[in-house]
């Protein structure tokens, strides 16, 4: 009986599977065009709260891996080899989860900030395209008033 898990081992392990399983679906939706700055801070929120609740999962996951050790130790080879296979399959899982949200996270964030620049750029240029206009439907100064044409020419 010593080589068995306890009840709370199978109990963690179901929960920290299924918190993989429903993470790495939320991670792995498809990434589309977003075309609004929300939607993006809302993606980022999403992300950044996957990010904290993999942080609460990581005593569940520590649990899962000492107490596989300490079976290690006492049970036979091949039930030892059965759990360690186990728990490093969803620690590979668990690593490549944390990656994906890192990666995702900071490729939002560098995006964000080109929309937020892009943003800006597009009221300065129409801002400028307005004034322009402006410009360009003034009336035209008298042939004979040289300073009039020269300050326009400057404008030009």
């Amino acid at each position: 009986f010593d080589s068995l898990p306890p009840a709370h081992y199978k109990e963690t392990m179901s929960t920290i599977l299924l918190w993989i399983q429903q993470s790495e679906t939320k991670v792995s939706t498809p990434q589309v065009t977003i075309t609004e700055y929300e939607i993006m801070e809302q993606r980022l929120r999403e992300l950044k709260a996957l990010q904290s609740s993999l942080q609460e999962q990581q005593e569940g996951l520590n649990y899962l891996s000492t107490t596989v050790e300490e079976m290690s130790r006492k049970a036979p080879a091949d039930v030892s080899h059965k759990y360690q296979a186990e728990i490093e399959g969803i620690v590979g899982r668990w690593k490549k989860l944390s990656a994906q949200l890192v990666e995702q996270t900071q490729k939002l964030e560098e995006l964000m900030t080109k929309f937020h620049r892009f943003q800006n750029d597009t009221k300065t240029l129409k801002k400028w395209m307005a004034e322009v206009d402006v410009f360009l439907k003034e009336e035209w100064p008298a042939l004979g008033d040289s300073a009039a044409l020269e300050k326009q020419l400057e404008q030009c």
